[in-house]
């Protein structure tokens, strides 16, 4: 019934708003993904330019002026060592974008050669990379990420690749299908046929059909890699102190909870706020490529 209604209601719509419908269909970011792409955009100056957003030095202490709560000299207040916490809060933005940047960037990297390998080697590779993928899904990724950390020792880098390989088997099981997919595709079919090599088959025909997808779903685990990150510094073998972290900055603000709530309110809300508008920008630009 609505598809015989649809084109009386496009003839009686004002021709604006007709066209304002047919640009978000055809691939504009909509409401809630410009909102998402604006914090985003601001995260990125705050890790460029930290100074720009306020704030001063992050690491100064002002033994006096501790525990000072929010107000005009310190709008999200001071912690413990009487330094302000919208300047630690502006500078961890840095650690946390690069951290889940660069955690997704190997997280993608691993998953593409596992997935890889699954989808053109024989029973026995796709064998093994199943069951290595398998068994890492079982774990939580946490775990796993700490069994990462507790060989290679805490650390901002070990925390990135921590996380970066937690990831990685889901990249993998990914890639593994479109792989195989791309394999017995007609055009793969019709280069063989034609006497390609196998490696130009691979770059020219197989890889491109599978890394694009990838590319689409790496922009949603940037959101929850910068999750795990602040955790894994929460937790104490991320970032170390007295560099302005995130998750560290939770950690120190938990003793005082009741005293000076604001030390662990502001970055838990950066966290959650930069988390939830990159997976939403994340999701906006799937949808725009797939309309266009």
């Amino acid at each position: 019934m609505s598809g015989v209604l649809d084109p009386v209601l496009q003839a009686g719509a004002p021709e604006g708003r007709t066209r304002r419908s047919e640009r978000f269909r055809g691939g504009t970011l909509g409401p809630a993904g410009t909102a998402a792409a604006v914090v985003v955009a601001v995260a990125v100056v705050a890790a460029v330019w930290p100074a720009l957003l306020g704030g001063g030095d992050p690491l100064a202490v002002h033994p006096t002026d501790a525990l000072t709560p929010p107000g005009a000299a310190h709008p999200f207040g001071t912690d413990e060592s009487g330094r302000d916490v919208l300047a630690r809060v502006v500078a961890g933005t840095r650690a946390s974008l690069l951290v889940g940047v660069a955690a997704t960037l190997v997280g993608g990297a691993t998953g593409v050669l596992l997935g890889t390998l699954a989808g053109l080697g024989g029973r026995l590779v796709d064998a093994v990379v199943g069951r290595v993928t398998e068994v890492a899904f079982a774990l939580p990724l946490l775990l796993v990420a700490l069994v990462v950390i507790a060989v290679t020792g805490p650390g901002p880098v070990p925390a990135t690749l921590a996380v970066g390989f937690a990831t990685a088997p889901g990249y993998a099981r990914i890639v593994r299908g479109l792989v195989r997919s791309a394999r017995s595709s007609q055009v793969v079919e019709t280069a063989v046929l034609q006497g390609r090599s196998p490696g130009r088959i691979l770059v020219r025909h197989v890889l491109p059909a599978a890394l694009w997808p990838v590319v689409a779903v790496a922009t949603l685990g940037v959101g929850q890699a910068i999750v795990w990150a602040s955790a894994l510094s929460y937790l104490g073998v991320g970032t170390p102190p007295p560099a302005p972290e995130w998750g560290a900055m939770l950690a120190d603000g938990r003793t005082y909870l009741l005293t000076a709530p604001w030390m662990s309110t502001f970055p838990g809300l950066a966290i959650v706020v930069l988390a939830t508008a990159v997976t939403v920008l994340g999701r906006a630009l799937r949808r725009t490529g797939a309309a266009r």
